[in-house]
């Protein structure tokens, strides 16, 4: 057993490539052999988002506060809220992140395969974003 405690690792800001606006990621947890599965709580301020995405074994996220946004590719934008359980299937095109004017916060959780976890894509563009408006 690994008790991890709050507060017990720093808050880091994740790759600027993958994100627009401020975001924060606290992960608790990550894959060690022979596990696959890892997890992070992210934390996306009013504006923010992730890039489109896609995951070779899906991900499962889990909104714990705020209100936000999810769509995937050609589906329209989804209001989601603390509480909701949002499961996007492997290799599924899609983003996630605050609404333009609420923060919210949401836990991660994806498995590697061969390694990774994800694929990062373009960014949302301001007109896709705003689409839901």
């Amino acid at each position: 057993m690994e008790i991890k405690r709050a507060g017990s690792q720093p808050s880091v800001t994740p790759n600027p490539n993958w994100f627009t606006g401020k975001v924060r990621l606290d992960q608790p947890f990550r894959a060690s052999e022979p596990a696959t599965v890892s997890g992070a709580f992210v934390t996306f301020e009013p504006g923010a988002r992730t890039n489109w995405h896609t995951h070779p074994l899906g991900q499962t996220i889990i909104i714990t506060a705020g209100v936000g946004w999810a769509q995937r590719a050609g589906g329209p934008i989804e209001e989601i809220r603390p509480g909701d359980v949002v499961w996007f299937a492997p290799g599924e095109r899609h983003w996630h992140g605050a609404t333009a004017t609420t923060a919210m916060t949401h836990i991660a959780i994806a498995e590697n395969l061969d390694g990774e976890a994800v694929t990062w894509l373009e960014p949302v563009t301001d007109e896709q974003y705003l689409a839901k408006k």
